[in-house]
């Protein structure tokens, strides 16, 4: 699995917020700067977001973005499946995709496709922004 861009754009996006709490609603202008991204991919990304209940927006003067939720609750599982869509390695191991493979009873590799998305699964959702925040190095510290 390759996460794309939208995945972590919305990442870097949503730990920028987590490290500007507290100060208010931040302008998206003041997110794309710091974090390098152009504001229109964030206005693409800002609606996923903000129907999964991660983020609250506001429009008019000091109007922008919030956290809809502590740092410590929203983990990279919730992010990635908001902006990735499922975290199945395989197709027929999607809810949302209807795909019934007609094997599955008989496949002797739907075992190892199952352990695959349990493990990336635990994971991801074991890692919320506030890890992110007081890690140190650069991602070193996860291991699976």
């Amino acid at each position: 699995m390759k996460i794309s861009t939208r995945g972590r754009y919305a990442t870097r996006m949503l730990l920028d917020l987590a490290q500007h709490l507290g100060g208010g609603y931040v302008a998206l202008k003041d997110i794309a700067e710091r974090q390098d991204i152009s504001k229109k991919y964030l206005e693409q990304i800002i609606p996923l977001l903000r129907k999964a209940g991660i983020l609250h927006t506001t429009r008019g003067f000091q109007g922008g973005y919030m956290l809809a939720k502590q740092p410590g609750d929203i983990t990279m599982g919730e992010i990635l499946r908001v902006t990735e869509g499922s975290l199945a390695p395989v197709a027929c191991l999607e809810d949302e995709s209807g795909v019934v493979c007609v094997r599955s009873a008989d496949c002797p590799t739907l075992p190892v496709w199952v352990g695959l998305q349990k493990v990336m699964s635990e994971y991801l959702d074991g890692i919320t922004l506030e890890d992110l925040m007081t890690q140190t190095g650069h991602g070193d510290d996860y291991v699976i």
